[in-house]
Parts: C-alpha cells; structure tokens; sequence
C-alpha cells in the first residue's frame, strides 16, 4: 500500500476583483500521485505547474482564501487538518525551497536539535553533520556564516533528524554548483533507501532522474504524466504524454528543441486538455473535455492519443 496517496486535488483561491466583488481561481485540478516508502518520486514542471502548491497541500499550510476538494490519504487513512497538524515536522517532513527558513539568529546546529523527535538532541544533531559531511565546527555557525551547500545539508539534517517516514523536498538545488547538486539529490537516495518515502519537487529534470524511481509531470495545475524514471530514454519514445517527450527533447544533450508557446495562467486555461494549444498531435476531441488518467504501459497519463 502506498504511504501518500492524492486522488482528484483540486485548489482554487478566492480573490477580490474589486471592492465587493470576489471570484474563484482554479490552480491545481484532478491531481493524482502516489507514494511509497523506499521510493522517491520526482514532480517535474515549469514555475507556476502547482508543484509547490502540492506540497503545501499535503503540509496543510495553504493560505486561508484556499477551498481544497480531492482525497489525501496517509498510511491508508484521511490526511485530515487535524491529522495534517499532528505529523508536520514529525512523521511529515519539509525540506524548503529557501534557506531562509533557517532562523538567522540561531546557530545550525541548535536549529538541528529543536527537530529532534527522539534520542539526545546533541547526539542525534552530530550524527547527522557527520552522514552529510558538515564539519563538527558548522554546528557553531550561523545561518550568514554557511555556504548555500552547507545551508542545504542543514536543512536536510532537520529533517532526518525529525525520523520522518514521508520527506517532501522542495526545489533542494536552485542556485547550487553540479557538484553540490549531485551531492544533495545522493542524499535524498540515501534517506529513500533506508524506507523513507521521498517526494522530490523540481524543475530540474536532468538531475532528479539521478535518483528517482519514478517522475510526476505537472503541467498547469495537473498531473498529466506518471512514469518510471527509466523511461527518459533515448528519444523519449517510451513516455506517453507529448509534453513528457517535448520537456526530454529540450533538455541540452538532448535534440535542445524548445517547446513553443507558453503555459496557460490559472483561470485563463483552455478547454479539453490543458496542453493542446502547444501541442502538435492535438485534434478537435482535445478540446472537448479534461482527459481522465489512463494506465498505460506501466504508467499513468492523462492524453487521449496515447498509446
């Protein structure tokens, strides 16, 4: 059974169009993912796809003009607010998109401590420096004092040390050398590879595909790709959706082939399928309603010419 299950997430935002007047945002609709411990799985796709949305959604840490319908199950059971409450930090951990987030008058190594959830904070905090190669005498450092690796290697400290059985990754690796890059995402296999259920939300293909076992294409607010990592192959022949083989082709060592046009805005998105504007394969039926999922050679996708 998978430990994180998301089934039809949609989150839209109520916001003021003028003094009185209020009108709904869809950005995020029908998502599906699933997790399972051990296992990493990527969120791949452009600023703005609701990568980031989904993570807070499983966090529960959407602002309060978010309404939010779909199911998402943890460990078989409802991830209800109160249960969302209950694990975040614990059993629910977030590694964020900023090192910000790092409290700038604590030094690293305190900050590690607070997230300790069992055993001597000291020992649990030292144990991890050492598992991601921070030097004993970081823990003495402020947040100003650390290199963006090692800000990131902290960050990922707190959250191991917390013994979180779900770790959610946001965007780990902007702005950080390749070496560092590879460094953080081998980390993040390490923890997957000792159980823990690893959901690693990027924009950066090339390095997720690392480490993942398998990647989530997001594109306008929906899921409308799931696949084994090991189908970014060659050509791409072996993905199903259009937009998966067009995110593969563009990449540099690849054919380098931008996809034209750009991403539809929340609440300005076409009818039928979200990609058929930019997409070369489109026809008439693609306009004329949202495609549901669809299992299709070992993975799931959301295009009615699949195959």
């Amino acid at each position: 059974m998978a430990l994180l299950e998301v089934d039809g997430l949609s989150v839209a935002f109520t916001t003021y169009t003028g003094r009185f007047s209020q009108t709904s945002v869809p950005v995020l609709h029908n998502m599906t993912l699933d997790l399972s411990r051990g296992e990493i799985v990527a969120v791949i796709g452009s600023s703005g796809s609701g990568k980031s949305l989904l993570a807070h959604a499983i966090l529960g840490i959407l602002p309060g003009n978010a309404a939010v319908s779909g199911d998402i199950r943890y460990d078989g059971e409802l991830l209800t607010q109160q249960r969302q409450e209950a694990l975040r930090g614990a059993e629910i951990s977030l590694v964020p998109q900023a090192v910000s987030y790092l409290d700038p008058l604590m030094r690293a190594g305190a900050q590690v401590r607070t997230a300790v959830r069992g055993g001597d904070p000291v020992a649990e905090q030292r144990k991890a420096f050492e598992r991601y190669r921070l030097p004993e005498h970081a823990e003495r450092f402020y947040p100003h004092q650390l290199s963006g690796g090692m800000a990131r290697r902290v960050l990922v400290s707190m959250a191991t040390v917390s013994g979180a059985r779900l770790l959610i990754a946001d965007e780990p690796t902007p702005g950080l050398d390749p070496d560092i890059v590879r460094e953080t995402v081998t980390q993040l296999r390490e923890l997957a590879d000792s159980g823990t259920a690893v959901l690693l939300i990027s924009h950066d293909l090339e390095s997720a595909l690392q480490v993942a076992d398998r990647v989530a294409v997001f594109y306008a607010g929906t899921t409308v790709e799931i696949a084994q990592a090991s189908d970014f192959t060659a050509g791409g022949s072996r993905l199903r959706h259009p937009y998966s083989k067009a995110l593969w082709r563009a990449l540099p060592q690849n054919e380098f082939e931008p996809i034209p046009g750009a991403q539809p805005q929340p609440g300005s998105l076409p009818p039928g399928c979200v990609f058929a504007p930019r997409c070369t394969l489109a026809t008439d039926d693609c306009t004329a309603e949202r495609p549901a999922m669809k299992e299709l050679r070992g993975g799931k996708v959301r295009c009615i010419h699949a195959t």
